[in-house]
């Protein structure tokens, strides 16, 4: 049962990871954007995208699965 909670405990965290770290990083970029034109705009826009779903593999993706290792390496 260990492997399983740490699992939701690590998804719990990713999330709040997540939203942190997005938050702060996306927010700055925006900021600091220089773009003149519509499509340096629009790569911009598309950059954070893939950026965005960088941060929701390795927080979201990975934390659970971390989670239930640990969980099931030191509880379970």
């Amino acid at each position: 049962m260990a492997g399983p909670l740490g699992a939701v405990i690590g998804f719990a965290l990713g999330l709040l990871e997540y939203r942190l770290m997005s938050a702060v990083v996306i927010g700055a970029l925006r900021r600091t954007d220089r773009s003149q034109t519509a499509a340096e705009k629009d790569d911009y826009e598309r950059r954070i995208r893939i950026l965005r779903a960088v941060l929701v593999v390795m927080t979201i993706g990975l934390m659970p699965v971390l989670g239930f290792v640990i969980g099931r390496t030191l509880f379970g």
